[in-house]
């Protein structure tokens, strides 16, 4: 006679329970996290009821990972912006870099963003301007995938290349804003960066050279032959590094001013082209 188990048949494991808003933020909390509980409704609402991605995200973000790396995206100027891993994450404080563009050239036509990252700048200020000629490059491909994802729905264009190589040609003495949100870090203090920085974005993105100004120097040298007559050039830099940066926009022959934003804080150093104020 054939041998018979006793045993039923398993029945399905239980789906795990979708963890509360204070279980999750106790969690990030004790990861570190200093706002638990924004955190905690951001991963809830990026995992769309799925506990699985909820314990997924808690997870990558108690190890370190950016929280918008971890839900896919950051808020900038109002927008969403998609960014992914290996992508330098928009800062709020260049918001301030946009603020400036939009109240110098209200009027842009030609729009570029240099050194574009996710294409945070240029979809803000497309967004803001409506119908330009949005144009964004990076050197790193993986930046220019994402950036795709941020500026073609605003009928933006976006070009892999080192600085300016990366343009069409056709655009040359014609931009009336370049934003260029260059790395501006000097080598040796990389190391000195928050982790979330250091060790989870790309170093091409980080690393400004010996000073810091290596990239934006290269920038204000070829800046004049592609601005428009009253087109503005737009980098941001940090406190120490501001005399150096407009000592580089003016020894291209740019106009430079400085513009300060205390509260977040942000520094934007300004070139405009003839000396024209």
């Amino acid at each position: 006679m054939p041998h018979r188990s006793d045993r039923s048949p398993s029945s399905p494991s239980p789906s795990p329970a979708l963890p509360s808003r204070d279980a999750l933020a106790a969690t990030l909390r004790a990861a570190g996290c200093v706002f638990a509980e924004d955190e905690a409704d951001m991963i809830l609402a990026a995992a769309n009821g799925d506990p699985c991605a909820v314990e997924a995200m808690a997870a990558r973000r108690a190890a370190g990972l950016p929280l918008e790396l971890v839900v896919g995206w950051a808020e900038f100027g109002g927008r969403r912006i998609v960014v992914e891993p290996g992508v330098f994450v928009p800062r709020r404080r260049t918001e301030f870099l946009v603020e400036q563009a939009l109240a110098l050239a209200p009027d842009a036509s030609v729009v570029v963003d240099l050194c574009c990252g996710s294409g945070a700048v240029g979809a803000a200020l497309a967004a803001a301007l409506g119908g330009v000629d949005l144009h964004a490059a990076d050197i790193d491909p993986a930046a220019v995938r994402c950036a795709h994802r941020n500026v073609e729905s605003l009928g933006g264009h976006v070009h892999q290349g080192d600085l300016f190589d990366a343009l069409p040609a056709r655009l040359r003495g014609r931009v009336d804003i370049l934003a260029a949100n260059v790395p501006y870090v000097p080598s040796d203090e990389i190391a000195l960066l928050p982790a979330e920085a250091r060790d989870h974005e790309p170093r091409v993105a980080l690393d400004g050279g010996t000073d810091g100004l290596d990239v934006l120097r290269r920038v204000a040298a070829r800046a004049p032959a592609w601005l428009a007559p009253n087109g503005r050039l737009l980098i941001e830099t940090s406190p120490h590094q501001t005399p150096g940066a407009l000592t580089a926009l003016t020894d291209a022959g740019l106009h430079a001013e400085l513009a300060v934003c205390e509260d977040r804080p942000a520094r934007v150093v300004i070139g405009t082209p003839g000396g024209a104020g």
